[in-house]
């Protein structure tokens, strides 16, 4: 096996109409592609591509326990978590300050916790730096 690197998040969601609003209005990802039942999300890297979710399985977003967090770097997280407040996002964790940076996480419309993270890293751009401590709870 020969992986490169992570193509593409991909997320169930009850309204897809209701998601793109939330990713591409509110949070600012540019639509890449969209297609009735598939749209992605995003310019470089790993696009966030959402689908349809069954309407027969149970869906469970924002339980700790199955591991589905989203992490976006920010260059200033008070201002981001002020502009997402004012737009009417829900907050489940308000600003955490920590040795590597500071973190705050929201919601999506399926209940999907979103991290966002600006990093104290020299390398702005910095995916991870082991950011012990920005889990969701």
């Amino acid at each position: 096996m020969n992986i490169k690197k992570v193509g593409n998040v991909i997320l169930a969601v009850k309204d897809i109409d209701k998601s793109i609003q939330f990713y591409h209005e509110l949070i600012g990802l540019p639509i890449k592609n969209q297609r009735r039942s598939w749209v992605d999300l995003g310019t470089s890297g790993a696009m966030l591509s959402l689908h349809p979710a069954s309407l027969t399985a149970q869906h469970v977003g924002s339980s700790i326990d199955n591991g589905i967090t989203i992490g976006f770097l920010v260059g200033d997280v008070q201002s981001a978590i002020d502009e997402l407040k004012e737009k009417g996002v829900r907050i489940h964790r308000d600003i955490v300050e920590r040795d590597a940076g500071k973190n705050a996480v929201i919601l999506d419309p399926d209940d999907y916790l979103i991290s966002l993270f600006e990093p104290n890293f020299e390398d702005k751009d910095q995916q991870t730096g082991g950011y012990h401590g920005f889990t969701p709870s």
